[in-house]
């Protein structure tokens, strides 16, 4: 066991918390102004908006992964810009990763935010509006310390969900080692040369890292609950 310990490669779970935290935040940047628009907006655009952002959760990897993959080739206008104006290849490299990775974990970050802004009881917002304060600092000084539960499930669950992800990445970037080979991937070989004890290790380590991802968002989730129940009573 200690033989094969030595053996195992850390280089697929560095790069996949690497492409998990660099994911993260780019869909923090991006998602949070999205869910509050959509939070506070009347828009007849609004259920469409909402199901093109939730559009990865039912489509299967390979069609997202399919249709990412011709989005970023050299042949397509975006990926011939980025290959010709900054040199940088999005295909089979990791920046492809990070952008398929980050279409498809939009959701996981976009509904839990969206769902927290919601539960903002809305005089608190009125009288931020009424005070003077614009929208901007409604947003970062009323309505983000009030969603501390959904803004940590939001970020954790994009994350863990970023780490976990197979079948997009792999069609996007490959299996190339220390550039595209996540944990994930890394497993899948593992089990196609049948080599189980080590794809069993690496099974492992990941299950292990879900759980307490998961446990630790519901721990704080909790834990908050009971903090404004308290305060409640």
């Amino acid at each position: 066991m200690i033989e094969l310990l030595k053996t195992i490669e850390f280089e697929p779970f560095l790069l996949s918390f690497k492409l998990a935290a660099i994911t993260s935040l780019i869909l923090f940047i991006v998602s949070l102004p999205l869910a509050w628009y959509l939070s506070q907006t009347r828009s007849k655009a609004k259920p469409f908006i909402e199901a093109v952002t939730a559009l990865p959760i039912v489509l299967p990897p390979s069609v997202l992964g399919f249709y990412i993959l011709v989005a970023l080739s050299h042949n397509s206008p975006i990926g011939a810009f980025f290959d010709d104006l900054f040199g940088i290849k999005l295909v089979f490299s990791f920046p492809g990763l990070v952008v398929a990775s980050a279409l498809y974990s939009f959701p996981f970050m976009v509904q839990p935010l969206q769902s927290g802004f919601e539960s903002i009881n809305k005089n608190m917002l009125e009288a931020s509006y009424i005070s003077g304060k614009s929208k901007f600092t409604t947003l970062f000084k009323v309505a983000l310390p009030n969603i501390k539960p959904s803004l940590m499930t939001a970020v954790i669950v994009t994350f863990a969900h970023t780490v976990g992800e197979f079948g997009v990445v792999l069609m996007v970037g490959g299996s190339i080692p220390g550039e595209t080979k996540v944990a994930s991937v890394a497993i899948y070989e593992m089990v196609e040369v049948m080599d189980y004890s080590t794809a069993h290790i690496y099974s492992a380590v990941m299950l292990v890292i879900s759980f307490m991802v998961l446990l630790g968002v519901y721990i704080f989730n909790h834990k908050q609950h009971k903090k404004i129940g308290a305060f409640g009573s």
